[in-house]
């Protein structure tokens, strides 16, 4: 490259909070020659830096970052010129981090975003693709990652540190490739920077098979986890831990598509089934090593023992305490807002989930289906699912319908009732969620409008007016996990800083658990599974099976960014997400000030959401194909 554009400012810089202030000190750095940037240590690291930043796939995988109205450095797919969706809308800052949750059957897009993927959940993915794409940002990134690799050996740095920030960048790299095969199957492994003269396998490479890719993956992170440090200098930066938690869910995935998935004819898509066991057994054993020789352990500084309030604070806590004893490895959340003139080192969560009030007078952006509220188990132990029939048939307050629920449901979801600071009061009184969409008078009417009140009351509560007003079913749920009770949601986007967890212990337990159910390690997974439910507060199992240990993963994992690549790593996604869901409406009787429960079995409107097989890989496109001749495209979308 003639010339590096490099660009870092605080932005990047603040990922890490615990960056050394010379950094922050020099001058605002805008371009410099490769002679200049790879002779300084500080820029050689600012670079590192800045990499981090654009890998936002590690974040619920939000594919780009927005660093400013005149775009970012990541905005390197073309239908992002002019089109919100692709360089704000799927920016891990605002937006993009909700998409995984509403493509899978966890939630519902309702309203207030500058991207959704309605069309792609009822249809399935568009041969030209579009949906959450990490194809162009991706190779730009390694690409990027690939030069310092390459650069930083003749480097100005000491050795030891060479060893390390080369073993940071490899670990980026593995993350952008994880994310590129679990979307694409194989893809081009390329570890070095093409050059306008290089070979032509290198310029217009082939797609290698998505068993190297998994592979490659595999062997990468298995040696920078004896490289990188157990704790690095500077919180935020990977470790050796984050490494070894990287490859446990690679190995996890590759022995899920072995064995679940179909080998194609080619071997782009696809592994051998008869790989499946070494590859579950290399998941097991990975985490067995996070599990007996990490510092890590479920959080439990909150429980206070049979007290089941506290074990609702407490899984909350989980994802509001920074470096907590759970958080394995994390994306930091802190500094300014974007607006008015600050860093982009927040991000949108609070704003886009929390109940009213807010500055736009809306949240909720993804609403829970229902059937994810029914995984929640009752805390004696009896299955979540709730008769349909019955619940429709009589008038319930929030206790009567709620209550005796898994505590983690509590610390997930919010609805009708739910504590909330600055809620407005009506039925509930000040600080309490008011959901209800609808009202029967005293003598029997139905009102519906939501410009009505009945006697003071009004027929459309609070937090369900602005779909009401605007003619948006919700579910008559909404997302709490990660919601700080302390955010400024009067502000603009950008105002939440806490830190995402893209690895936590309780994921390894999980990962333990399949893989050991996998490979006939009946007691081990029994184990694992039992540690997660006794932090929770629910019974323990006697036994265990492949549906109780899929099922733990979805309640305890919710909204983290997992489900959707779950169901399609276990071949269930055609079943689970071809289907109508379903929501509630809250009804207020005015008499009693209970509340009638309406189900709506068709909560998605004509949009029903359909997943076709061929979106088990997502398209390589006809306008990558015609850049790249030897790429060949995925099954279904010729």
């Amino acid at each position: 490259m003639k010339q590096l554009i490099f660009i870092v400012t605080t932005v990047f810089l603040a990922l890490l909070s615990g960056c050394s202030d010379d950094l922050l000190d020099k001058k605002p750095l805008d371009r410099y020659t490769d002679a200049v940037v790879w002779e300084d240590p500080a820029l050689i690291d600012a670079f590192l830096l800045s990499q981090y930043a654009y890998t936002p796939v590690m974040i619920n995988d939000a594919t780009t970052i927005f660093s400013s109205w005149e775009g970012s450095p990541m905005n390197r797919d073309p239908r992002a010129e002019s089109n919100l969706r692709y360089w704000f809308g799927n920016s891990a800052q605002t937006f993009g981090p909700g998409l995984s949750i509403e493509i899978s059957d966890e939630a519902k897009y309702t309203s207030g975003a500058w991207a959704n993927v309605v069309s792609e959940k009822a249809h399935g993915i568009p041969s030209d693709g579009g949906m959450m794409e990490w194809w162009e940002n991706a190779y730009y990134v390694m690409r990027n990652l690939n030069d310092f690799i390459q650069r930083v050996p003749s480097s100005p740095l000491s050795e030891d540190i060479k060893e390390i920030r080369i073993a940071e960048a490899r670990f980026l790299r593995a993350f952008s490739y994880f994310a590129m095969v679990k979307r694409y199957g194989g893809v081009p492994l390329l570890t070095e920077v093409p050059q306008l003269d290089s070979p032509d396998e290198l310029l217009y490479p082939s797609r290698n098979t998505e068993q190297e890719v998994w592979d490659f993956i595999l062997k990468e992170t298995e040696e920078i986890s004896k490289i990188l440090p157990e704790v690095q200098d500077e919180y935020g930066r990977a470790t050796s831990w984050a490494a070894l938690s990287l490859y446990t869910r690679a190995a996890l995935y590759a022995g899920s598509v072995a064995k679940y998935g179909e080998l194609a004819e080619n071997k782009l898509t696809g592994i051998p089934q008869e790989l499946a066991e070494n590859y579950f057994t290399k998941a097991f054993n990975a985490s067995a090593k996070i599990i007996e020789e990490g510092p890590f352990d479920l959080y439990k500084a909150d429980i206070v023992e049979n007290n089941t309030n506290s074990r609702i604070e407490n899984f909350k806590n989980i994802f509001l305490v920074k470096r907590n004893i759970e958080t394995i490895f994390a994306k930091q959340h802190g500094g300014q807002s974007f607006d008015p003139g600050g860093g982009t080192t927040t991000w949108s969560w609070d704003i886009c989930h929390a109940p009213r009030p807010s500055v736009w007078g809306q949240g909720n952006y993804q609403a829970p289906y229902l059937e994810l509220i029914e995984a929640f188990e009752y805390i004696d132990g009896r299955p979540g699912k709730i008769d349909r029939e019955y619940v429709e048939s009589k008038l319930w307050t929030m206790d009567e319908l709620w209550a005796g629920r898994d505590p983690r449901f509590y610390a997930s979801i919010w609805t009708n009732g739910t504590p909330w600071r600055d809620a407005v009061a009506s039925n509930f009184g000040k600080d309490t969620i008011n959901f209800h969409r609808g009202l029967i008078t005293l003598d029997g009417r139905t009102l519906t409008s939501f410009s009505q009140s009945y006697n003071g009351m009004p027929v459309v509560g609070d937090q369900a007016f602005f779909h009401a007003s605007t003619g948006i079913v919700n579910t008559g749920f909404g997302i709490m996990k990660y919601l700080d009770p302390t955010a400024n949601n009067m502000i603009w986007l950008m105002e939440s800083r806490t830190d995402y967890s893209i690895f936590r212990f309780a994921e390894i337990l999980l990962n333990y658990a399949e893989a050991a159910y996998e490979i006939n390690r009946r007691e081990e997974a029994l184990i694992a599974i039992n540690r997660i439910r006794e932090r929770a507060g629910i019974p323990l199992l006697n036994s265990v099976n492949m549906e109780q240990i899929r099922n733990e993963r979805r309640v305890e994992l919710a909204f983290e960014g997992h489900r959707y690549w779950d169901l399609r790593r276990w071949r269930e996604a055609e079943e689970k997400l071809t289907r109508s869901f379903s929501g509630i409406q809250y009804v207020l009787d005015f008499a009693t000030r209970k509340y009638k429960v309406i189900i709506h079995d068709e909560i998605d409107g004509d949009q029903r959401p359909t997943f076709p097989k061929r979106s088990y890989y997502f398209p390589i496109t006809k306008s990558r194909i015609g850049q790249n001749p030897n790429l060949i495209e995925n099954p279904g979308y010729n």
